[in-house]
């Protein structure tokens, strides 16, 4: 498993680090993003969509209280917030396993609260190292 960090400044910053990883991604792929509330991954997320090639008429914003939004480009993206789902048989309810075997790229934001992945994803762990700096480690398979 190959591991990058990087340390961020600005949300622009992190778009830009997202977007890079977006332009890697491809039709069936699972990015786990784990952080507190506020690190940045919805921001990641929106330089994901760019990456990938979301329209540009598209906002790409939290799925936090629709829990799944999906997002149309040149491979669509699916993307999940598992904050306020309280227990396993919530996620099991959504139908992940629709969305993970679908046509396009997986982004769960919260992931860690799936337990162990038995796939393989890109997961993505943001931290803050202080008010405006935050470090963001890639596992990639």
């Amino acid at each position: 498993m190959a591991t990058s960090i990087f340390r961020t400044q600005t949300p622009g910053e992190t778009q830009n680090i997202g977007e890079e990883i977006g332009k890697q991604l491809r039709q069936g792929d699972l990015v786990a993003l784990i952080g507190d509330l506020g690190t940045g991954k919805t921001c990641l997320t929106q330089g994901i969509a760019r990456g990938v090639g979301v329209y540009s008429n598209q906002i790409v914003n939290s799925p936090s209280y629709t829990l799944i939004n999906e997002y149309a480009g040149k491979i669509p993206i699916y993307h999940v917030d598992l904050y306020r789902l309280q227990n396993h048989d919530e996620i099991l309810d959504l139908g992940l396993d629709e969305y993970l075997k679908g046509n396009g790229i997986c982004i769960i934001e919260w992931a860690d609260k799936l337990g162990s992945l038995q796939i393989d994803h890109t997961r993505i762990q943001i931290t803050w190292l202080s008010e405006m700096t935050r470090e963001i480690e890639i596992q990639i398979p």
